[in-house]
């Protein structure tokens, strides 16, 4: 498929990546020629240096032929002046634009039809969104839903504060033998272990250290939880350290569920903006990353904190600190994920990366426009990148239906973790089937693209 991305920053840089390997045809635009020349040294590319915003540089694109065009520079406006003109150039062109001010987000979103809009996606928004599903179910470092959020795919890691230290330590038990000791029927689809991933057998024996993938009925949650041993708690007071667009999302998100918020923001023009705009919101100006300012607010008795600083070295930093304090949840917002393996060994609770939520948001859409018939419902990366879920229709098109899973031979490191029938979700097993409008949710490892449910069999 002929893309167009406008904008070479960090998620411009990320979506280049992830769609050239998938074999699209990419033009590039920037306006700085260096940056440009690094992205030509790494992937088969064209690119076109200028405003992307004007019909010459969009024409010098070959915009007439492109079929997506992604709007993700800096600036909002940029973004949607990009859009609106590229498709007045192509009418049959789908266009993404990045939208991160929240003046703008709700009207743009009524207006896409205006603007031109395919997609709108806005990455402090989604992480927060995120973030408030990991606060709704404390234990659990990530959530994935599929199925209209009836199933779940959830990470946990093996340690010695739950009941899966047992297996991890017990010479002769099996995971098949997982749904007896938590009581209720879950499948490990995937396993994390010093940096590479796993797709395990029923024979396979947990180690302490492992970071499971685990898909679970959404009601099965919170069961999960319980019989593992995992202590949870009820978060009624959170601390926010940064002050920027993720915390005045959260905060809407938080207040709906009568949750006392504190944020701690070095800024004191943005606290003065933040107390007009969140008036029921404690503000506190001072520097999250000083222990002192930390302990003052209470940060001992907060049932959860989300570092939400600018700078990944700060949020580390105070989420170590208050990992070491005790605190129940910590979540810790990052901007790269490049030294993935280093952060499975520090103590930061949940990690959670705009740049890749949004990355990911785009990369489904264009799954989707490439694959009509047949196509991903959604796509969700796991085990840091090394793995992918995704979520598809069973149509007219779909072979094999009706047949019992263990007459059926899926190709290598591919694996069925769940079945939507309607309303009800499904574990499977060997004697499961599936149907012309079941919903299936297939995990493979990252080097086995699959854009269609076809190919996921032998």
């Amino acid at each position: 498929m002929k893309i167009i991305i406008a904008g070479d920053g960090k998620v411009g840089a990320t979506l280049t990546r992830q769609l050239s390997l998938e074999g699209n045809d990419l033009t590039l635009i920037d306006s700085n020629p260096r940056v440009l020349d690094s992205s030509i040294e790494q992937y088969d590319i064209l690119t076109v240096t200028g405003n992307c915003a004007t019909m010459d540089v969009l024409r010098r694109a070959n915009v007439e032929e492109a079929e997506l065009l992604i709007a993700a520079t800096s600036a909002d406006e940029i973004n949607l002046l990009c859009c609106m003109t590229a498709h007045a150039i192509n009418p049959a062109l789908h266009t993404i634009a990045r939208i991160r001010n929240p003046e703008y987000t709700e009207q743009i979103y009524q207006m896409r039809d205006v603007f031109a809009l395919s997609l709108i996606v806005n990455p402090e928004r989604q992480a927060a969104v995120e973030m408030e599903r990991l606060l709704s179910f404390p234990g659990f470092l990530r959530r994935d839903s599929f199925a209209r959020g009836r199933l779940e795919i959830v990470e946990l890691r093996v340690d010695a504060a739950s009941k899966l230290k047992e297996l991890a330590r017990g010479v002769d038990v099996a995971l098949h033998e997982l749904n007896t000791i938590i009581k209720c029927k879950v499948l490990i689809c995937t396993v994390l272990r010093s940096g590479t991933v796993i797709m395990p057998r029923g024979d396979f024996i947990l180690r302490e250290g492992d970071r499971i993938f685990v898909t679970a009925p959404t009601e099965a949650l919170a069961t999960l939880l319980k019989n593992l041993g995992i202590i949870t708690h009820r978060v009624n007071r959170v601390i926010l350290a940064g002050g920027g667009r993720i915390s005045y999302y959260m905060v809407q998100q938080l207040e709906k569920r009568g949750i006392q918020t504190t944020i701690i923001e070095k800024d004191p023009q943005r606290c003065v903006e933040l107390a007009e705009l969140l008036p029921r919101v404690t503000v506190i100006h001072g520097d999250a990353s000083d222990p002192q300012v930390l302990e003052s607010e209470g940060l001992r008795e907060t049932n959860a904190l989300v570092s939400l600083t600018g700078i990944d070295e700060m949020n580390l930093l105070i989420s170590l600190y208050a990992t070491n304090l005790g605190v129940p949840q910590v979540i810790t917002k990052l901007g790269h994920l490049d030294n993935s393996n280093i952060l499975d060994n520090l103590a930061i609770g949940s990690v959670v990366s705009p740049k890749e939520l949004c990355c990911a948001n785009i990369v489904r859409f264009a799954r989707a426009l490439q694959n009509q018939t047949g196509a991903a419902v959604s796509v969700h990366s796991i085990a840091n990148g090394q793995a992918e879920a995704v979520e598809f229709r069973v149509d007219e098109q779909t072979p094999r239906c009706g047949e019992p899973l263990k007459a059926i031979r899926l190709r290598k490191n591919v694996l069925l973790a769940g079945i939507s029938h309607g309303g009800r979700t499904e574990i499977p097993n060997g004697d499961s089937v599936f149907h012309i409008g079941d919903t299936l949710i297939i995990v493979v490892t990252a080097d086995t693209v699959i854009h269609q449910l076809n190919e996921i069999f032998e």
